[in-house]
């Protein structure tokens, strides 16, 4: 078990698969988590989970689209903690999966805006409290589709390679402030986002058994470990699930 005793956590997109899991694994690792989402139902129910298994949770609404909803997010999380010591920018959106020629522009631009303009409203809201304090991590979700093109996933892949791009100019400015940046690819993992991709039948993503994809619990462990110290040698990069040393690392395998 990853020892967070103490540290105070941001999980957005924590109402479901790898956000739930990851505010399960770090309250159990003795961190204080504020799930963050627009599902206020569904993260309150994780939260008062996590609360009758011992757990210390608090479940704030938010739409990471909104930076003054992110700010929200990030105001109750001090006002309630004190601080703000790790911040997982996991939420994200697959849909809508098309041709790039037949895209809606409005509904293209609103991905992008969940998935670059979310992950960088986290980082503008959560970065002066923690240059302050001289210490934080951020835990950027990337994926391979920001290296790869994926046929359907044009809004996607080009978000997620600038999402990519802006943790590395984080790494670059704050580095010297005491703040931690990984970013993390979870490779494909057992979510309602697979169900999604298996729906929409286009590219090789949507004809994997769903017995490929690994369960949410996983990557959650593996979130878990990126913030302590023990992954202090891999600050500034980018790990990958299927990396055997991280599963190691992890206390997986």
């Amino acid at each position: 078990m990853h020892d967070l005793t103490g540290k105070v956590a941001i999980i957005t997109g924590a109402s479901r698969g790898i956000g739930a899991a990851t505010a399960v694994a770090m309250a159990e690792a003795g961190a204080s988590v504020v799930l963050a989402a627009r599902t206020a139902d569904q993260i309150e129910a994780n939260a008062q989970r996590i609360r009758e298994n011992g757990g210390n949770a608090i479940a704030v609404a938010c739409d990471v689209a909104n930076f003054q909803s992110v700010e929200g997010a990030v105001a109750i999380c001090i006002e309630t903690y004190g601080k703000l010591d790790l911040f997982v920018a996991n939420a994200g959106v697959i849909d809508p999966i098309g041709p790039l020629v037949t895209s809606n522009p409005a509904s293209w631009a609103h991905a992008v805006q969940i998935n670059l303009i979310g992950a960088y409203n986290g980082l503008r809201a959560a970065l002066p409290i923690m240059q302050t304090q001289q210490s934080g991590t951020v835990i950027n979700i990337s994926s391979g589709a920001a290296h790869s093109p994926m046929e359907g996933w044009s809004h996607y892949c080009a978000a997620k390679a600038a999402t990519a791009m802006l943790l590395n100019n984080a790494q670059l400015e704050h580095a010297n402030d005491g703040i931690r940046f990984i970013g993390f690819r979870p490779g494909t993992v057992a979510t309602y986002m697979q169900s999604a991709i298996k729906a929409s039948g286009i590219n090789p993503v949507s004809q994997m058994d769903p017995s490929d994809h690994y369960k949410p619990e996983w990557p959650a462990q593996a979130i878990a470990w990126m913030c302590t110290s023990d992954a202090d040698e891999f600050l500034g990069q980018e790990l990958y699930m299927g990396d055997e040393e991280v599963q190691r690392r992890a206390g997986l395998i």
